[in-house]
């Protein structure tokens, strides 16, 4: 098989899957590795992929993967494992007695279904989460509402004035997407100012990302990527854009 006839097949699958691995690479065409992080190198030059750590993934648009207006925890159903292995990580990091903020995309959601028995206080601006955390008694809840939206979150005048009158010890948040030059990035600017005033209110930023969010764009910028001090992510994530964050300051926590 010729170089160029291998490298569309590696776009097909890659289209197909979703993601590919060196491994998957080598065993497909009897290859080296060498010769498999050759053909994603030379394929991301092209613009045609994004590598990772040991494989690569599709080159992502800037408007694209708009998520419908659902529930935290309605997308959940449709989460990868790499959302729960970052969701158990971010929530090791809640200590006694502290008061955070958890976001109310799905892996927040995962977060509230994986807390154990630490006690603390938890706001969040989604009935989804704060109902999966009514029940227990070691977790005081504060509910940021309002004008509710279909998805069951709130995010309008009275949530922000709730959100702006607290302080936090630590804010678990995420976005569309998080690069190092355009920052925190998402589709729809309803939660900019609400995600600002959690993350200015807070004294530890944490960003959960996976690496299918990790050195893309989406449409509106958030705020810039060095507000955040952590960033929690899964080990597929891309070293070059990890070295890009830890050079501005920002830490990497690894889910395993």
């Amino acid at each position: 098989m010729f170089m160029e006839e291998r490298h569309a097949e590696i776009l097909r699958l890659l289209a197909e899957q979703g993601r590919i691995s060196n491994a998957e690479i080598q065993e497909l065409f009897q290859i080296s590795y060498d010769s498999a992080k050759r053909d994603l190198r030379l394929l991301e030059e092209q613009g045609l992929l994004k590598r990772t750590h040991g494989g690569a993934i599709p080159v992502r648009q800037v408007g694209a993967n708009v998520i419908k207006d659902l529930a935290p925890d309605e997308r959940v159903r449709e989460v990868k494992e790499n959302y729960l292995a970052i969701a158990k990580r971010a929530v090791q990091e809640i200590a006694e007695n502290d008061v955070v903020y958890i976001t109310n995309a799905s892996v927040g959601f995962l977060m509230a279904q994986n807390m154990g028995e630490v006690s603390c206080t938890v706001v969040t601006n989604s009935i989804a989460i704060a109902e999966n955390l009514r029940k227990k008694e070691n977790i005081t809840v504060l509910l940021a509402g309002g004008e509710m939206q279909k998805n069951g979150c709130f995010y309008d005048s009275f949530a922000l004035s709730m959100i702006s009158r607290l302080r936090f010890d630590k804010c678990f948040v995420t976005s569309a997407c998080v690069s190092a030059k355009f920052g925190l990035s998402i589709q729809k600017s309803r939660s900019v100012e609400l995600t600002n005033a959690v993350i200015n209110n807070s004294k530890t930023v944490y960003g959960l990302y996976t690496v299918e969010k990790i050195g893309f764009d989406s449409v509106i910028s958030i705020c810039p990527a060095n507000k955040l001090h952590y960033i929690i992510t899964d080990s597929e994530a891309s070293e070059d854009d990890l070295v890009q964050f830890e050079e501005m300051g920002i830490k990497i926590k690894a889910a395993q």
